[in-house]
């Protein structure tokens, strides 16, 4: 094959691998937000429940929960309202279709849906406790934290999984 014809398919590759991420995204946020498909599935609000579970699991040493109620969790001195965009599904979301929109095999899409999965869920609930710990040991600190470090930084990993996966992805 010919450079030209080379390059010719890969950048058929790429606009078929932007064009499917688009769609499947999507497909996806639509699947997350329609309030016609919220009434028969709440994908967001399970989603968001599992998080605070398990978030309020991993302050519970701490002694800082003062309860938990829907999708807010309060701690001494403050609540923190555990929403879309900030429960992490976005951020997965993001990293799933990235996946899904790669040419690679069934199972190493699955072992990348799976273990993306598991990585930026543990992940997520530490970054969510931790800015719990930090809304009461550095209060003064939160809206900084919150804002300019918790928010960017699961996009961020699920960018940087992605990048592993596909290295493994690519080998043969």
């Amino acid at each position: 094959m010919t450079k030209k014809a080379s390059k010719g398919k890969r950048d058929i590759s790429i606009w078929k691998f932007i064009i499917t991420y688009l769609i499947l995204m999507g497909l996806f946020m639509t699947l997350v937000g329609l309030e016609s498909i919220k009434k028969i599935m709440d994908i967001n609000g399970l989603y968001t429940s599992m998080i605070i579970y398990f978030t309020e699991l991993f302050l519970k040493p701490f002694g800082i929960i003062q309860g938990v109620s829907g999708s807010v969790i309060n701690v001494k001195g403050m609540s923190m309202d555990v929403r879309f965009g900030c429960n992490g599904l976005e951020a997965f979301l993001i990293y799933m279709v990235g996946v899904l929109s790669f040419p690679a095999t069934v199972r190493k899409k699955t072992v990348g849906v799976i273990g993306g999965f598991l990585v930026l869920q543990v992940l997520n609930i530490l970054r969510i406790g931790l800015l719990g710990l930090s809304g009461v040991y550095l209060a003064e600190y939160f809206k900084f934290i919150h804002i300019y470090v918790a928010q960017g930084m699961m996009i961020a990993i699920a960018l940087i999984i992605f990048l592993v996966w596909l290295n493994y992805a690519v080998k043969e």
